[in-house]
This record gives structure tokens, C-alpha cells and sequence, in this order.
């Protein structure tokens, strides 16, 4: 997935379009998610993107964020248009003729300020809520 990610995210940033991850593990109960392995995992991909930490998860439950990775899409006005997945691959690899969903629901966005009609839900290991 992240190679996937890394990809796209690349592609729709050469086309204006910015991206950024965000981490909402509970690290206390889940060190392994903390910002230290983050720091490495950005690197070691070459992440185009920031990698931010949301130690209160408040940014995790504004969005009704449910699973890891969980994508929101937003036009220039700031309005959500795109929530899915980023590719039927989900945690496997991808076919090779596999659409990729996010890549292109956000290249329609940066043209028309609409996502698609049609928006599969991301599937991914839940967010590690706090107590």
C-alpha cells in the first residue's frame, strides 16, 4: 500500500494537487505506532508528503475517521468530495489493471471541484482509539 500511495501521491502533486498523512494510534497502548517509527517509515519511502501525528485523535474523530488508511479527498473550497480507498488492492498488491480509485477521483477533483459518484470505502486495520 504504501508504495502504491507514495506513487500517486507523487503524481498529484506534479499535477498541483498537495497531500498529507495523518496518524491517530493510541501510542501509549501501541509505541510501535509512535513518531519515532513514523520518522522512519516517512524516510525509508521518501514520503512527498508531510506525516503528522494526532496525539489527541481529536482530528481522527472530527473526520469520522474509522481504519488505517482511511482517505478524504477535498476541493479547493475545502469541501469533502472523495472518501475511499486508495485502489481495490486494499492491503494486497494490486492487479496490474487495477483503477487507482484515489489517483484519479482527486485528478477529477482538481479539474472540476467534484469527486466521483462512486466511492468505495477503505478497508484497513482500525484506528487504536484511546480509552
Amino acid at each position: 500500500v504504501i508504495d502504491r500511495l507514495v506513487a500517486d501521491t507523487r503524481r498529484l502533486r506534479d499535477s498541483g494537487v498537495n497531500s498529507a498523512a495523518i496518524m491517530s494510534n493510541d501510542i501509549v497502548a501501541f509505541p510501535q505506532d509512535g513518531p519515532e517509527h513514523m520518522a522512519r517509515l516517512a524516510a525509508e519511502h521518501d514520503f512527498p508528503f508531510p506525516y503528522l501525528f494526532d496525539e489527541t485523535q481529536a482530528t481522527a474523530r472530527a473526520y469520522g475517521a474509522v481504519c488505517t488508511p482511511d482517505f478524504f479527498g477535498f476541493n479547493s473550497r475545502l469541501e469533502l468530495q472523495y472518501r475511499g480507498r486508495l485502489d481495490e488492492g486494499g492491503r494486497e498488491p494490486a492487479p496490474a489493471a487495477a483503477r487507482r480509485e484515489l489517483l484519479e477521483a482527486m485528478q477529477t477533483v482538481a479539474v472540476s471541484g467534484r469527486g466521483p459518484t462512486e466511492q468505495i470505502a477503505s478497508v484497513g486495520c482500525s484506528i487504536k482509539w484511546r480509552e
